[in-house]
């Protein structure tokens, strides 16, 4: 168990790094914004759950071999980008019977489901190398000699980093759902909703292909 004084600075660094906009951010509130609280909960559970996947694997070694194998970070990458760009597509596909008194507004797809929200989350985060690189690099900085295996070290940081990142990312959900009152103000606007969840998707499937894994 890593001692308190590392403990503390490590949740510091965590909080500024979470306090940094980034893809994860907007990834949560466009899913706040366009599936209501329980879809930006669900967006930040995801990513809270790859999180703890990321540590079992870099507490594991599993992460160490995987990057020591440099197309493995390439083929993550393209399927992620190919992912994203999925999604993308399919929040601009009409939902089934729109404008058919189904009380959706015409052209507007169907805000997904809080069950397929955590599964983007997780996917989103586990098919980007980066976060695997982050967690190879950043957890082992804060493990302390001779304060038990460092494997059990490992996981107790990368716990507290899920826990820091589910309660910051769920306040963002919530935040993000909050301007769902909009599109419901002014039916219109919904449309508008699906189109900027596929720019966004798209955008981040494009800044996937463009980054260098390493």
């Amino acid at each position: 168990m890593p001692d308190p004084a590392t403990l503390s600075l490590f949740c510091g660094a965590v909080l500024m790094l979470m306090l940094s906009p980034g893809p994860n951010t907007a990834f949560v509130m466009a899913h706040g914004a366009a599936c209501g609280l329980r879809g930006g909960v669900a967006a930040a559970l995801g990513i809270a759950g790859a999180d703890l996947l990321l540590t079992a694997l870099t507490a594991s070694g599993v992460t160490a071999v995987v990057v020591a194998w440099a197309p493995a970070l390439d083929l993550i990458r393209y399927a992620g980008a190919a992912y994203l760009l999925w999604l993308a597509a399919k929040a601009l596909r009409p939902a089934r019977g729109a404008g058919g008194g189904g009380g959706t507004a015409a052209g507007a797809s169907r805000p997904a489901g809080a069950a397929a929200v955590f599964v983007r989350g997780l996917l989103n985060c586990l098919l980007n190398p980066k976060a695997l690189l982050f967690f190879l690099v950043f957890l082992p900085q804060f493990v302390v000699p001779g304060q038990g295996p460092v494997a059990s070290q490992l996981l107790v940081l990368g716990a507290l980093l899920s826990a820091i990142s589910l309660l910051y990312h769920a306040l963002l959900g919530a935040l993000g759902a909050s301007l769902r009152r909009l599109p419901r103000a002014r039916p219109g606007l919904a449309r508008l909703q699906s189109v900027a969840l596929a720019l966004l998707m798209a955008g981040l499937a494009v800044r996937l292909l463009l980054q260098r894994a390493a």
